[in-house]
Order: structure tokens, then C-alpha cells, then sequence
């Protein structure tokens, strides 16, 4: 048996781009993660496939997991040889019981590392346009736990009573014990005028600032319904906020965006927009249970005339098989190749391929008017062309939609459709998706094919209607539109090109209008 490894990882407050590169690489190696309620689930994507997940979450008081259990699980999976890693909102030695988690492993003698993380004590601050330190008014910071009973905690009170009065105070899990911490405060002889904030869901779309001075901000924090998890932040630095405040500026501040296919890079402008990426692929790929067919296919490849890879997954599974039984691309010398869309295209190309035809438009309709524009050009080349001696093999997945292949048979041209790819539902995380779309917490979904819709109709069950009444929705393409407005949905964002960048750049569009 293989030695297993924790990794005590900090994942940072929330915005899954404060998660470090060496971070990420634990998540990437894992076998098993073992991860808290406040983790972006976007993390959890760049799992390997068949990774462990364990969820060890706290939520309103409730815990998943006693901290006797998770010290448990961790040692379990350690001593079954896996690689563990550890996932805590924040910095795990900030308030965050990372040094008893490593105390029980160092006594069961299992070898771990520690991954430091981007504390919720500097970056909500700083998403909120307050600086911990300045130079001119705050030359030092004060970290304070918030949630206990701190009337007891006379330690705290006499280092606030020695420290600089400009000194920036942070209260972390503050909002049960806002009032008496704020009260005590200008016992000790805080001014009452002296700034403060109360931040809830820093970094996240659902970020929310409260200012005022300390006299009166607890009484704002119940008026505009603050609740864990919070952090308070005291001192002239919150003064900077209305120069410095950034974040709730981008144009899609506030939005959470469901992508429901694998995330790419021309998803990710929608971050920099200021949106959060909830990634959660309604379709999942893997090889089919039977190769007959498509081993056929391409024994006798020299027999076709066009290929038509219908999506990049078409391109990735075609060529993974047909390299393994023993052909390359000199076989494809004679062969018209076909990539419906740009991505597709650009897959192509990793194999050594330019296409030959690339439809201008992502449908079934305009796919068969292209191929049939192409016969024609051939037939007036070929004085002997018959449309019958035209053979299209058409590598798919099991669910693949095939109209235009209907429309080619009624020309009499022959198209063979194996079973290059088979669909699967993930259900991993899909009870965090139902909790978010409950919450309101989904302002936008995007769909790129009618199957990754249905899929999400099926995830959610007869609730789909009530969880998506509010959701704006975007799909690419007439086909996809047509499939969500027929099951009673509207579809609010349809860009004019069928593709992920065109995708983006209108619900940009939509967000800037709205």
C-alpha cells in the first residue's frame, strides 16, 4: 500500500481566483477532498476524475461533521494510501482549526503539508475598498475572534485599552455578539464617531456593505439584514471605501452564472466582468460500451468522401480510437473534413487537421444546407457525380441530434452515425446547485445544447419550474432555443453566432441594458 498525504489547504474567502497555484495543485493531485460550506464550488471542478468528495461543511450552526470525525475521515483516507487534501474557507490558522487537524496527524504519523490561504482578515476588506493599513491614519491591524462569549474575554479588552487608537480592529465571526462587542468597545473608550463597516459574503456576488459609526452599527446591520458570515472592520481606513471601492463596480457585479458544460477560457471574461461561475456540467463524456461500429467505420475510412465531427468531444473520442487501432491522418488524404463550430475547428487542428467546410452557423438546419451546397459544387466538377455514390460518416454520441441526416437521406446520400461517445448525468454537487437555485442565488443559466437542458430539468425534478422562474436563460443557438422554449421557458439571451465567445459577449450585452 502506497503512503497516503493530507494537504491542509486554504482556499481563500470565496472568489475562486484567490485559491493559490500551489493550492489548486493539491486539489488537482487528490484522490480524496475533504471540504468546509464556504468553499466556491468552482474549486471542486478541477478535481481528477474519480476523486473522492467528502463534504465537512458547517451551516447556520448545523455541522455536517464533528471535528472528531473529520480529524477521523483524514486519517482514514491517509492510511488507505490516498492523497487528502484538506479544503478550508480562508487561511486554515486563522480561526480555522488547521493546527488540530495536523496535531491528530502527526500523532498517527501521517506526512502532511501546509498551503496557506488568502485570509477573509485582508481580501473582504480589500473587495470592499478598504485597506487594513494605511500610512496616514492605521499602522498596525487587530484580529479578533467574534463568536464567543466576550464578556469573558477580558484579554481582548485590555490589549484594545494598550493598542494605538488608530490601530484597525477585525472582528471575525462577529454578527451574534455585534451589539455587546460595540458597546464594550466605547466603554473601553472607542469614540462613538470612529468608522466602521460590517461585510457579509466578501468576494462573492452576494457581497453586501454596511458603514456607519461604531455607535450605530449594529442597529444598520439589523436594518439591512446582515448575517453570518460577516466580518466588522473598525478605524479611519473605512473611510477609503467610496474612493477605493471596486468590485461593486464591475458591470456583472452581483451575477452568478450557471455553466452547465465544461468550463473553457472564453468562459472566464465573465469573471473578470465581475460574475461568478457556478460550473456544473449537466453531461458528462466517456467512450462508448461497444466499439463495433465506429471500428468499422474507420477500418473502411477510405470509403467516405466527407466527415462531419459535430462537436469537439466528437473530435476527441473519434481520433483517441481510431490512433489506437493503428491509423493516422494520412488516411484522411481523400477525405472532405467538416467542423461544426469554431471550437470544434480549432480541435481539429490539434490533430494536425484544417477543416475544410466550417458551417457558419451552429444548427442542424444550416449543416445540411452547407453540405448540400458542397454535393452540388462536387456534381458540377464530376460529370459522373450521383448523389448516391456520397458517403458522410457522421461520428456521434449516443443522444446526438441527427435531423440534418434525416434531410440528407431524403437526397438518397448515405450517412453512417456509430456511436463514437456515450452521455452520462453528474449528480456530484448537485445538492449545493438545488440550494443555490432555491436561494436566488442564480441569476443567469446558460445552455449549449438541448441535451445539457433536459439533463438540469431532470436534476431538478418537478421543482424546475419554481427554481428557474427567476433565472434569466441563454442558449446558444436556434436548436437549443427551440428545445427550452418548447418544454414552457424563455429564453432571454440567444447571441447572433453559435459559439461560447459570441455566448459571453451578449450577456455582457444584456447585463450592461439591464
Amino acid at each position: 500500500m502506497s503512503k497516503g498525504k493530507v494537504y491542509l489547504v486554504g482556499a481563500g474567502p470565496g472568489d475562486a481566483g484567490l485559491i493559490t497555484l500551489k493550492g489548486l495543485r493539491a486539489i488537482q493531485m487528490a484522490d480524496c477532498i475533504v471540504y468546509d460550506f464556504h468553499i466556491n464550488p468552482r474549486l471542486l471542478t478541477y478535481a481528477k476524475d474519480g476523486a473522492e468528495f467528502v463534504y465537512a461543511g458547517k451551516r447556520g450552526g448545523h455541522h455536517e461533521m464533528s471535528q472528531d470525525e473529520i480529524n477521523s475521515i483524514l486519517v482514514q483516507k491517509a492510511k488507505e494510501g490516498k492523497i487528502v487534501c484538506r479544503l478550508k474557507g480562508g487561511d486554515p490558522f486563522v480561526f480555522g482549526r488547521g493546527g488540530e487537524e495536523l496535531e491528530i496527524l502527526y500523532e498517527e504519523g501521517i506526512d502532511f503539508e501546509i498551503v496557506p490561504g488568502v485570509s477573509s482578515v485582508i481580501a473582504v476588506p480589500a473587495y470592499a475598498g478598504i485597506p487594513v493599513t494605511h500610512r496616514k491614519v492605521a499602522s498596525a491591524f487587530t484580529v479578533i475572534t467574534g463568536n464567543e462569549d466576550l464578556s469573558k474575554q477580558e484579554r481582548i479588552f485590555n490589549h484594545i485599552k494598550a493598542s494605538n487608537a488608530s490601530e484597525t480592529m477585525i472582528f471575525l465571526m462577529c454578527v451574534r455578539n455585534l451589539e455587546t462587542i460595540t458597546n464594550r468597545l466605547i466603554q473601553e473608550g472607542l469614540k462613538p464617531e470612529t468608522p466602521s463597516a460590517i461585510i457579509r459574503w466578501g468576494t462573492r456576488p452576494e457581497q453586501k456593505v454596511v458603514t456607519g459609526t461604531i455607535s450605530e452599527i449594529a442597529y444598520l446591520a439589523k436594518e439591512n439584514k446582515i448575517s453570518s458570515p460577516a466580518i466588522l472592520v473598525i478605524g479611519d481606513v473605512v473611510k477609503f471605501r467610496e474612493k477605493l471601492k471596486w468590485y461593486e463596480k464591475k458591470p456583472l457585479y452581483g451575477h452568478r452564472i450557471l455553466i452547465t458544460r465544461h468550463l473553457t477560457d472564453e468562459y472566464l471574461i465573465l469573471e473578470d466582468m465581475g460574475a461568478e461561475l457556478f460550473v456544473f456540467p449537466t453531461i458528462a463524456f466517456l467512450p462508448p460500451d461497444d466499439f463495433t461500429e465506429l471500428d468499422k467505420a474507420i477500418e473502411n475510412i477510405e470509403n467516405y468522401q466527407f466527415i462531419v465531427f459535430p462537436s469537439p468531444r466528437a473530435v476527441k473520442f473519434f481520433f483517441e480510437r481510431f490512433l489506437s487501432i493503428g491509423k493516422d491522418v494520412r488516411n484522411l488524404k481523400n477525405i472532405l473534413i467538416c467542423a461544426i463550430g469554431k471550437e470544434t475547428s480549432r480541435n481539429l487542428r490539434e490533430f494536425g487537421i484544417n477543416a475544410d467546410i466550417i458551417p457558419d452557423e451552429h444548427s442542424s438546419e444550416a449543416l445540411a444546407k452547407r453540405l448540400k451546397e458542397e454535393f452540388f459544387s462536387i456534381a458540377q466538377s464530376k460529370s459522373d457525380f450521383q448523389s448516391k455514390s456520397i458517403k458522410i460518416l457522421y461520428p456521434c454520441s449516443d443522444i446526438a441530434m441527427k435531423d440534418f441526416v434525416e434531410e440528407l437521406n431524403t437526397l438518397g446520400i448515405k450517412v453512417d452515425t456509430p456511436i463514437t461517445y456515450k452521455t452520462v448525468k453528474p449528480t456530484e454537487h448537485g445538492k449545493r446547485l438545488i440550494r443555490f437555485l432555491r436561494e436566488g442565488k442564480i441569476t443567469i443559466a446558460t445552455f449549449t445544447s438541448p441535451s445539457s437542458f433536459y439533463n438540469l430539468l431532470d436534476i431538478l425534478k418537478e421543482d424546475a419550474k419554481e427554481m428557474l422562474k427567476e433565472v434569466v436563460i441563454s442558449a446558444i443557438g436556434k436548436t437549443t432555443a427551440k428545445a427550452i422554449q418548447k418544454a414552457g421557458y424563455k429564453v432571454s439571451i440567444i447571441p447572433e453566432k453559435s459559439t461560447i465567445k459570441d455566448m459571453v459577449e451578449a450577456i455582457i450585452r444584456w447585463a450592461q441594458q439591464n
